[in-house]
């Protein structure tokens, strides 16, 4: 046993020294393929386009910044399996981080700016010297990164000045929270660039909500962020939303013989704030008519009662209870779905998938918005996918809704002509497998 734990620590130590390397190092190690295990476990997949990625990600670094002793980080993109707007009334979600993710190399910075260069976000430069929220910030990553270093800082921890390289492969606007991936590779960046890594999965989540919510404008649950920051499949129970309650599931829908993708519409989220809004203020209208914040906390019991719906109808309008009637039947669904992957049941899974689309579809209602109802692309794809699968699968919308992804899941031997299908309407690449990756924010020289 003293030799077990004598190997432990070594190879602890090791992946300690590793975590940290100057960039030219990084850049021999990779090319020689030390890492590509940990890159084959990352991605699920030969490392070949990882390792090049990578590196072309140290290139760019050490071309802008120098030969600087760095870290590289990752974090993951999410789906969400099943718990369609329900964390923001702090109910249950079914989720799973994916393969595609966001990349860091980063060093610190002694001037105590920021400076981050990403293809994505374009570059970003700003100083941490002030915590609060600035309206010039509102809707920028400037925003988010300061949001996320104000928020380490209020619980103790240390953020302070980098120089960052960042890549995303998670498509903005697709429902595979690009937002979200980036607010926890930030958070894993400060982290471990200046706490050693102290931070924990769901600190670096709620960090992430909050500078989504109260930094960059926009309403956030915290499904996105806890799916990123935990990794693998998740079922994640909000009740309690200072301590959410974490389960891990081992599933592979390869392994059952399916498929699990999304097709991109590649449509846009531009102005549709208000609809997404309007969903979790109408769950809060009904909750309220029974002195409550959120749907969690009110009685099922009491909402279906003939008397209070007809009550709710004439106070809140339909949709409002259309809305909180999804949530019940959403949130009592994810533990179905969860029960029938651990059981290997994939009929149930696929029939309750369906159900879930259906109540998003019909009651929910964050298909079609309705400030613009000429926007019907969301359902069109929806009814793309289904005549494609005929019944041999299961299609639902993903995410937030009204815009960018739905999720399939397809019989593996059918799907890649149900991808060259959709990439037919959406273009190439519209259409992509989802590999579940095993964890969250990962440090490259560590241990899977």
């Amino acid at each position: 046993m003293r030799r077990q734990n004598s190997a432990r620590l070594l190879r602890r130590s090791r992946a300690e020294e590793m975590r940290r390397l100057h960039i030219s190092e990084w850049k021999r190690r990779l090319s020689e393929g030390f890492f590509d295990g940990e890159l084959s476990a990352l991605y699920s997949s030969v490392p070949d386009a990882a390792r090049a990625r990578y590196l072309d990600v140290l290139g760019t670094f050490e071309k802008t910044f120098g030969d600087a002793d760095a870290v590289m980080i990752s974090a993951p993109g999410r789906t969400e399996l099943a718990g369609n707007h329900t964390d923001h009334q702090n109910g249950t979600v079914l989720c799973a981080a994916v393969t595609l993710d966001a990349l860091a190399a980063a060093a610190p910075a002694d001037s105590g700016e920021v400076r981050i260069l990403s293809a994505g976000f374009g570059e970003i430069r700003l100083t941490l010297d002030d915590p609060a929220p600035r309206s010039e910030e509102r809707g920028t990553s400037a925003g988010i990164v300061r949001g996320v270093a104000a928020g380490l800082v209020r619980r103790g921890f240390k953020a302070g000045g980098l120089r960052a390289v960042v890549s995303s492969l998670v498509p903005a606007g697709s429902g595979l929270s690009s937002s979200a991936a980036f607010e926890v590779l930030i958070g894993a960046v400060f982290s471990r660039v200046y706490n050693g890594g102290a931070v924990d999965a769901l600190t670096l989540a709620m960090i992430g909500r909050e500078a989504e919510r109260d930094y960059f404008g926009k309403p956030s649950g915290l499904m996105d962020q806890a799916a990123s920051a935990c990794g693998g499949i998740t079922m994640i129970d909000f009740a309690d939303p200072a301590l959410p309650r974490v389960e891990r599931l081992r599933f592979d829908f390869r392994e059952h013989g399916y498929t699990l993708c999304v097709a991109d519409t590649r449509t846009s989220h531009a102005d549709l704030t208000g609809d997404y809004a309007s969903i979790p203020a109408d769950m809060r209208s009904v909750a309220a008519y029974f002195g409550q914040d959120l749907l969690r906390y009110v009685d099922e019991a009491a909402f279906r009662s003939p008397e209070n719906r007809a009550a709710l109808t004439a106070r809140s309008g339909e949709r409002a209870v259309l809305r909180a009637e999804h949530f019940f039947e959403e949130n009592a669904r994810v533990y179905e779905m969860k029960a029938a992957l651990a059981r290997g049941d994939m009929d149930a899974y696929i029939a309750m998938m369906n159900a879930s689309g259906a109540s998003s579809r019909e009651k929910l209602r964050n298909v079609v918005p309705f400030s613009h109802p000429e926007q019907t692309a969301m359902a069109e794809a929806l009814d793309r996918a289904g005549a494609l699968l005929a019944g041999r699968g299961a299609w639902r919308i993903h995410g937030g809704g009204f815009a960018g992804c739905i999720q399939c899941l397809v019989p593996a031997a059918d799907f890649a002509a149900f991808r060259s299908k959709m990439d037919g309407y959406y273009g190439e690449g519209a259409c992509q497998e989802l590999n579940i990756r095993p964890c969250g924010p990962y440090a490259l020289g560590t241990e899977l």
